[in-house]
C-alpha cells in the first residue's frame, strides 16, 4: 500500500472519487437504518468503513507535506454529501403521507386518485373560514411528485402537506 502514501496524480483521483463514494454510502446507510433496513444498512456500512480507512489513511500520511490531499479530501466530502442526498431522493425509499385541505368539492380529485390506485381517506370538518375537506393518502415516496401533479390538476385552491411515515 505504499502507493497510497505517495504524491502521484493517481492518488489524488483515488482520494477524490473514493471519498465521494464513501460519503454517498454513508448517506445511504443512515437513510436505510432510519427506515428500519438494518441489514442493508450494515452491508453498506461495511463498504463505507473500508473506503474510509483507505482514503483517510492515504490523506493522513503525508498531508502536511502534501496539503493538496486535504483540500481534495474536503471537496470530495462536500460533493459526496450532495450526491448522497440526491441519490437517496431518486431512490425514494419508504412511505409518505400527503394531506390535502380544501374547501372545494373533492369528488373529481377522489376519482382521479383512486383511478391511479391510491387509497384516499376523506374527512369533513369545520375551519376558521367554514366547511373543509381533509384528504389523507399514504403512498410510496417515489409516487409523491406524480400525485401532487394530480392534486394540483384537480383542485385550484388547497393546502398540501407531506410527511415521512415510519412503519
Amino acid at each position: 500500500m505504499e502507493f497510497l502514501t505517495g504524491n502521484s496524480i493517481w492518488i489524488y483521483f483515488i482520494i477524490f472519487f473514493g471519498k465521494i463514494i464513501e460519503v454517498t454510502f454513508a448517506t445511504l446507510r443512515i437513510v436505510l437504518i432510519n427506515r428500519g433496513e438494518r441489514t442493508k444498512g450494515s452491508v453498506v456500512a461495511l463498504i463505507e468503513v473500508l473506503l474510509w480507512i483507505f482514503v483517510t489513511g492515504s490523506v493522513l500520511v503525508g498531508f502536511q507535506e502534501y496539503p493538496l490531499k486535504a483540500v481534495v479530501f474536503s471537496v470530495a466530502f462536500a460533493i459526496g454529501n450532495w450526491l448522497g442526498s440526491w441519490l437517496e431522493n431518486k431512490i425514494a425509499l419508504g412511505l409518505s403521507e400527503i394531506k390535502i385541505i380544501t374547501s372545494e368539492d373533492p369528488s373529481c380529485l377522489l376519482k382521479t386518485l383512486r383511478e391511479s390506485d391510491l387509497a384516499v381517506t376523506v374527512m369533513e370538518g369545520e375551519g376558521r373560514n367554514g366547511h373543509r375537506y381533509m384528504l389523507e393518502i399514504f403512498l410510496k415516496r417515489a409516487r409523491i411528485n406524480a400525485t401532487v401533479k394530480l392534486i394540483n390538476g384537480c383542485l385550484d385552491n388547497c393546502m398540501i402537506t407531506l410527511s415521512d411515515v415510519k412503519v
